[in-house]
């Protein structure tokens, strides 16, 4: 499953556009955040990208969860969001 990682200075739409074309060649994918920031970035993100592929009949459904990552050599816990078609 295709991995993108988003900060809090992560433009909304240029991650829509990303996740929208994983979505679309893959079918589904994760997205990696830590810190409240970056969540909210990442749910801007999907909200737009549902946007993007719904004209297709694609309605993205998104599964949070948690995972632990290790940022320069330090272990994180990082919420995973996972987009996958309805």
């Amino acid at each position: 499953m295709e991995v993108l990682k988003v900060s809090s200075k992560s433009n909304p739409n240029s991650v829509a556009g990303a996740l929208a074309g994983v979505i679309r060649e893959h079918g589904s994918a994760e997205i990696q955040a830590v810190g409240a920031g970056a969540i909210n970035q990442a749910i801007k993100a999907i909200a737009i990208a549902r946007g993007f592929v719904s004209p297709s009949g694609i309605d993205l459904v998104c599964v949070p969860a948690f995972a632990d990552i290790i940022i320069d050599g330090e272990e994180r816990t990082a919420i995973k969001l996972i987009i996958q078609p309805r």
